[in-house]
């Protein structure tokens, strides 16, 4: 916006020295000035602006508003033993393998690929698997706002496809109440070998990605890690949510 500068007061020369009867004028508006009697008695001349103050405006620059940073993938594997400890290391007399972060190559960045945007605030990774019956297991911590496992559906044809689902579409998957949990399923169908499931579901700061073969083993591990009560879960699920135990 242009800045408006008062023109500066200039004194009357006086080859252009106002008739008697304007000067009076001028005197009574500016009431604070009076004509200096010429020296040589030739008339009168303009009067004084030494009392005047001149106002001078600088304009202020326009402050630049910086832009708020967007999120980056973390493509290191910070250490976070509370993340170790919700993995279980053997349930129903069957070991699991929970590995050492140095020991596997995944990062929060890596995985965080399954879940778009969500996935640019994952911070850290822990995985773990069964040998049998097969199955593999992806918990990332996740910075705040956390995610409920009913935002997750955006994401799931990503999730299938990254535990090697190619091709998935919304369709196959079914928000479910699993052990007292709620949880996003895809059941068996062409795409996938005899048996397997995948799920996805969000508790605690924590998402959650599994893929197994025993629909009976699985149940059992989702009710022993974090989830989210099927209690407090959106009272209307979508048409193809199903009541399970």
């Amino acid at each position: 916006m242009q800045s408006l500068r008062p023109a500066a007061a200039r004194p009357l020369g006086r080859a252009h020295a106002p008739s008697i009867g304007l000067l009076a004028v001028v005197i009574a508006a500016c009431g604070s000035t009076s004509p200096s009697p010429s020296p040589s008695g030739s008339g009168p001349i303009a009067p004084s602006t030494s009392g005047i103050a001149v106002a001078s405006v600088t304009p202020q620059p326009t402050p630049t508003l910086a832009p708020t940073p967007m999120p980056t993938p973390t493509y290191t594997n910070p250490a976070d033993p509370e993340l170790v400890a919700l993995i279980p290391t053997r349930l129903q007399g069957i070991p699991i393998n929970v590995p050492p972060r140095d020991q596997f190559a995944y990062t929060p960045g890596d995985f965080g690929t399954a879940y778009g945007e969500l996935g640019l605030r994952f911070t850290a990774l822990q995985v773990a698997y069964v040998e049998e019956p097969r199955l593999s297991l992806y918990v990332a911590r996740v910075e705040e706002p956390f995610p409920t496992t009913r935002s997750l559906e955006p994401y799931l044809a990503t999730a299938g496809q990254y535990v090697g689902i190619a091709g998935l579409h919304r369709e196959p998957w079914r928000y479910r109440r699993i052990a007292g949990r709620i949880a996003w399923e895809r059941p068996e169908d062409n795409a996938t070998v005899a048996g397997t499931h995948i799920y996805t579901w969000a508790a605690d700061g924590y998402v959650f990605l599994m893929i197994g073969v025993d629909d009976q083993f699985n149940r059992a591990l989702i009710g022993a890690l974090p989830g989210e009560p099927a209690r407090t879960a959106s009272a209307s699920p979508s048409a193809s949510a199903t009541a399970s135990p």
